[in-house]
């Protein structure tokens, strides 16, 4: 949903790139100062329940959801401010070598592409994607993906209206959840490697549930990477 075109540089000149952090002056549209991408920075495992290591293989996380990256995601979620994907992409590009070495850590290929065999966003429902007119995991990945050789496919589908999870305790996001995702229609699932892609991981109530539906739809493998989390560990 980002572009540059003819404009770019006049829009640069009219409108000094900044830090999405700190407002200083940044060289590119998107760019962070130093400082406030290593706050934001923090490539790490997610720690899993027992439950959640039952259907996940493995947990990743990029940053930290608070202060500019959770505006970001905000902004971009209820605002429709696309303009942030600018931020979230330099943000990931930042991320992804240190990204590589945990994968390699963790006893895997380095790159995402040779680790799986597609990526799958967690999934709107129908009448929410109208509403905000794109799912917001698929904009902030998508891209990336694509330099990271993963293709990005509708795996899952949302086939229940649930209410935010946002407030809501451990049980009651999984109530709210039952029987909310399905495999889409075709979707090729059965004995493939999946990256499951969130913008948020809070209690893994959400990834579980998408993760349980493609192991039962055949799935070799299910593991779950977001943009940041509340995770202090």
């Amino acid at each position: 949903m980002m572009g540059t075109g003819v404009l770019e540089p006049l829009w640069t000149l009219l409108f000094p790139p900044r830090c999405p952090a700190c407002g200083c002056y940044v060289e590119a549209r998107g760019g962070w100062c130093p400082a406030c991408l290593s706050a934001a920075l923090r490539v790490r495992r997610l720690v899993l329940t027992p439950a959640q290591r039952g259907a996940l293989a493995a947990g990743w996380t990029l940053g930290v959801y608070e202060g500019a990256l959770r505006d970001l995601v905000r902004g971009l979620k209820y605002q429709g401010r696309t303009e942030h994907l600018y931020a979230i992409d330099a943000f990931l590009r930042a991320a992804a070598p240190m990204l590589c070495r945990l994968l390699q850590e963790d006893g895997g290929a380095r790159q995402l592409g040779a680790r799986f065999d597609a990526a799958a966003a967690v999934p709107l429902h129908a009448s929410r994607e109208r509403q905000r007119g794109f799912n917001q995991t698929e904009c902030i990945f998508s891209a990336w993906l694509a330099g990271e050789g993963l293709s990005l496919e509708r795996l899952l589908v949302r086939v229940k209206k649930t209410r935010p999870q946002y407030g809501l305790s451990r049980e009651e996001r999984a109530r709210n959840l039952e029987g909310a995702f399905a495999p889409a229609r075709g979707a090729a699932l059965r004995g493939r490697r999946i990256l499951l892609l969130d913008d948020i991981f809070t209690t893994g109530t959400t990834a579980l549930h998408c993760a349980e539906v493609m192991r039962r739809a055949g799935a070799a493998q299910v593991a779950v990477l977001t943009l940041a989390s509340g995770q202090n560990s």
